[in-house]
């Protein structure tokens, strides 16, 4: 064991980030006599405010993937970031392994915090969570947004090739990597241009899987074959969602101009460029209307899976005009206004 890990030292500061953001750390029992659920929460929670829950995916732990939003939300928001079952310091022995059942062990940690109504931002295995948890609890889900996660896939969509890998067991192995060569590979499938990970010495990515890879292996492994198993678009709710309540926003990888006619808000590129995954986005796009009337597919120009990483401009910019442009603005305050003292 190194006497010091950067990646150890990177997650302090990301702690440090988080309690310099109000929000402080804390262990829920859930009084099934087998799940503990972990979350950040406000230190005050202020009643004025909205609560948004920050759902994570598979990989970094919550605190990476979202350090940078903090600052976009907090301001605006009352913030809940819990670790999803397997992740952080959330724990449970039921053998259940769907996303049905993280988003009911999320909204019951949610509840001992006396939150009733949220929104929500699910990233990648997260957004299959946050669909699960907005289709569950219709009354307490205001908005969604939904980032990198196909919540309309069917498990035939594996087996006619329509990703890279449709081998869930491979998956399941790059998505949980235990050696640089697994990690080097999962940074190639999940970035549009990936960052020179080749280059590091192995003993530093060593040190990054250490830190984010070693625990609960199996069981991740369980997570990810349990979301396309016995799935059908025809049997996956819609979202209720006035436009007024809630909304749903959907991005994945590349897009074409062309398609902004098909229903999609996005950025340009080149057709000749897509190659396989146009079949996929064309997939997406027709699938992504099942959820409702009122979702919006949003594609990031030149982004790969891990967009939040690779264009964390576009990112954030789009979270901010579906959140927090849409909250409701006080009105100014006039000379008339102002109470008199004597």
């Amino acid at each position: 064991m190194p006497c010091f890990s950067l990646t150890q030292s990177k997650n302090s500061c990301h702690r440090s980030t988080f309690a310099r953001a109000g929000l402080r750390s804390a262990i829920t029992d859930l009084k099934d006599g087998a799940t503990t659920m972990h979350c950040w929460v406000p230190q005050s929670p202020n009643p004025s405010k909205p609560n948004l829950l920050l759902i994570h995916g598979l990989g970094l732990n919550a605190m990476w993937q979202f350090v940078d939003l903090l600052r976009h939300v907090t301001p605006h928001y009352n913030v809940y970031v819990p670790d999803l079952v397997f992740f952080g310091d959330s724990y449970t022995t039921r053998p259940d392994r769907s996303e049905s059942f993280q988003a009911e062990c999320v909204m019951q940690a949610m509840e001992a915090h006396s939150v009733r109504r949220l929104s929500l931002v699910g990233l990648s295995y997260g957004g299959f969570v946050a669909y699960s948890l907005a289709a569950r609890y219709k009354e307490a889900v205001e908005r969604v947004v939904i980032c990198c996660a196909a919540v309309c896939l069917e498990e035939k969509d594996l087996q006619e090739g329509a990703f890279r890998i449709s081998d869930l067991d491979e998956a399941a192995g790059i998505l949980t990597p235990q050696t640089p060569q697994k990690l080097r590979e999962l940074v190639r499938y999940t970035f549009f241009r990936p960052p020179p990970v080749g280059l590091l010495p192995s003993c530093l990515l060593m040190d990054f899987i250490e830190a984010m890879f070693t625990e609960f292996v199996q069981e991740k492994k369980e997570l990810i074959r349990a979301v396309p198993q016995n799935r059908k678009l025809s049997e996956l709710p819609k979202i209720p969602q006035p436009l007024h309540k809630m909304g749903v926003r959907l991005a994945d990888i590349h897009l074409s101009q062309t398609l902004r006619k098909a229903g999609a808000l996005c950025t340009g590129y080149d057709l000749k460029s897509l190659g396989r995954s146009l079949f996929w986005v064309l997939n997406s796009l027709e699938k992504h209307r099942h959820v409702g009337e009122n979702a919006q597919l949003v594609v990031i120009k030149d982004a790969g899976h891990a967009l939040n990483a690779e264009k964390p401009k576009e990112y954030h910019k789009h979270i901010k005009s579906f959140l927090v442009d849409s909250l409701p603005r006080s009105p100014p305050i006039t000379p008339s206004a102002i109470p008199v003292t004597h």
